[in-house]
């Protein structure tokens, strides 16, 4: 009795012990910010790797910096231009995932309407996808033609819809390929009915946004030359005379300093008061 009873303490303790500070912490499940990686992918630029962005970063703030030293032969502003030598890079990329995100969100609605057509015709959905590798809007041929290969080779379906994910790097992919999964593992006649509706719900939020992006886009564009005009001004001065070896002083550089400090803090401020809510990958598979 007496062993039992030791035992029984010994175990509620060792249970104890282990719901501490050792009990496995929950990895969080919300939205997260894409890192270099996939924003190259969403940018469409898959062979382009985090390196090899760095090194573009790099020979920007080397090539800015000389070009603006050989025109002022200002050390201090060439030093200023070298930062905005190395964000060019990245605000380059991010502009292209911005355009092909709005270029995929517009071709969706076809695309579902083409899946659509084809079960309604008693194609089954791994098929159906195939098929768009043929029928499918232009730009998204590739990624469905490489399903099509993957189900030939497998005949797996999901991990071909994983793959599919993985080469679209979409969020609105995302969340048509996660409906695929579950119509395919469901089944029944509505799948089509679905489709359809999945059609109107995202060609009625392309339409919306499209809007929205029109009425904002002179604000963006005002932003934009209001804090680039005071560095152009700057360059044109340092070309024509040699006032802008004032800024190499101390007193000179902790202005500039704060200058652009300043510009990269308004235009910042811009974006995020301007920014639409944007699709994030929420549905994407993360490693163990």
């Amino acid at each position: 009795m007496g062993a039992l009873v030791g035992l029984t303490f010994g175990l509620g303790l060792l249970l104890i012990w282990r719901s501490g500070p050792r009990a496995p912490r929950r990895r969080a499940t919300g939205p997260r910010t894409p890192g270099r990686a996939e924003l190259l992918r969403q940018a469409g630029l898959p062979g382009v790797g985090p390196a090899q962005l760095y090194l573009a970063q790099l020979a920007g703030a080397l090539c800015g910096s000389a070009a603006v030293l050989v025109l002022t032969g200002s050390l201090a502003v060439a030093a200023c231009f070298a930062g905005f030598g190395a964000a060019l890079p990245v605000v380059l990329v991010r502009r292209l995932r911005r355009r092909r995100v709005d270029a995929l969100r517009q071709v969706w609605p076809e695309a579902i309407d083409h899946l659509a057509s084809a079960v309604r015709a008693g194609m089954a959905l791994p098929e159906g996808l195939s098929a768009l590798a043929v029928r499918g809007p232009v730009e998204l041929r590739p990624a469905f033609a490489s399903f099509g290969a993957a189900y030939r080779a497998s005949g797996r379906f999901g991990e071909c819809l994983d793959l599919l994910e993985d080469d679209l790097a979409d969020p609105v992919g995302d969340r048509v390929c996660e409906t695929l999964r579950v119509a395919h593992e469901v089944g029944g006649s509505d799948v089509a009915s679905v489709l359809r509706a999945l059609s109107e719900l995202l060609r009625s939020d392309a339409r919306t946004r499209a809007e929205l992006e029109t009425r904002q886009a002179w604000v963006v564009t005002a932003a934009r030359l209001a804090v680039a005009a005071p560095w152009a001004v700057l360059v044109l001065l340092g070309t024509r005379s040699s006032s802008l070896h004032a800024y190499d002083s101390p007193t000179g550089s902790v202005l500039l300093a704060v200058g652009a400090a300043v510009c990269v803090l308004a235009y910042r401020v811009m974006l995020r008061i301007g920014r639409l809510p944007e699709d994030r990958r929420v549905l994407q598979r993360v490693a163990p």
